[in-house]
């Protein structure tokens, strides 16, 4: 359990999830950074404090890192929530699309656990929480890409989480499902157009469009993460009711009636 008072570091954190985590966390008595890229646009958020940070830079990665550490003398808490999304068939997807979602998606969390770590050893103590998703464990039709790189961040947290346990050290992954926020609601698609998926494509498009409307906000999300930061640890943390029932259903239910309803979520024929 982290208490009130420690210092956390929060990627993405001008909307969203992000946004939404820093000031819950910060009225809750947490000492908040928010890394984000341009800190003089960002609209203030009582009791955060921006710090510039692109996750896709080193230099930039390790200069926020040392920046937080040189003004609060630790990182109790590290939450990567930058992100990027990408739609459309992955036979459609070129490198010049693929390559920036992972680099944020992946690499991105890799460089700041990377240049977060050392303190966090020093100090024999930390939590690094990366926000995933429920494609984290779920395929999705379409958004194939987004997909794997949640994949990826899964495998990635549950191994590190092996290798720094004995420093005292612990990484959970938050799994939430659709919400509203940008990432969700405006992601980017392939520019590629093969006929053969347009139908499917459109199909389910519009479904992801309507589970966005129906969605629950950002701030249930950061609440969930309230209660991590709280509580005792968990590897998989579904973040939202949807979301633990997607988990159950994974585990326990038979791959056919998995499968089928999951077309049926993204609007594809059986």
């Amino acid at each position: 359990m982290r208490t009130e008072g420690s210092v956390v570091l929060i990627t993405g954190a001008s909307s969203g999830i992000g946004n939404a985590t820093a000031r819950v966390l910060a009225n809750a008595g947490y000492r908040v950074f928010g890394g984000v890229r341009r800190p003089d646009t960002a609209t203030k958020v009582h009791g955060v404090e921006f710090v510039q940070m692109d996750v896709q830079d080193d230099a930039s990665v390790v200069s926020a890192v040392n920046g937080v550490l040189e003004k609060a003398g630790r990182i109790d808490i590290v939450i990567n929530n930058a992100g990027t999304s990408l739609m459309g068939p992955v036979e459609a997807t070129s490198d010049a699309e693929a390559k920036p979602l992972f680099d944020v998606n992946v690499l991105g969390v890799l460089r700041v656990m990377r240049a977060a770590l050392p303190s966090m050893r020093s100090n024999r103590s930390g939590l690094i929480l990366n926000v995933s998703s429920v494609l984290g464990f779920l395929p999705a039709p379409f958004m194939g890409l987004y997909a794997s790189s949640k994949h990826a961040l899964e495998g990635l947290s549950e191994s590190l989480d092996h290798e720094v346990r004995t420093f005292g050290v612990r990484v959970v992954l938050v799994e939430p499902s659709f919400s509203r926020t940008g990432l969700d609601s405006n992601a980017m698609q392939t520019q590629a157009v093969i006929e053969d998926y347009a139908v499917d494509l459109g199909h389910s498009m519009n479904a992801v469009r309507q589970q966005i409307r129906e969605a629950l906000p950002p701030d249930v999300v950061a609440k969930k993460i309230l209660s991590i930061v709280r509580g005792s640890h968990r590897l998989r943390q579904p973040a939202d009711g949807r979301a633990r029932l997607l988990s159950v259903l994974r585990r326990f239910a038979p791959f056919g009636q998995v499968d089928k309803s999951l077309r049926r979520a993204f609007g594809l024929r059986a």
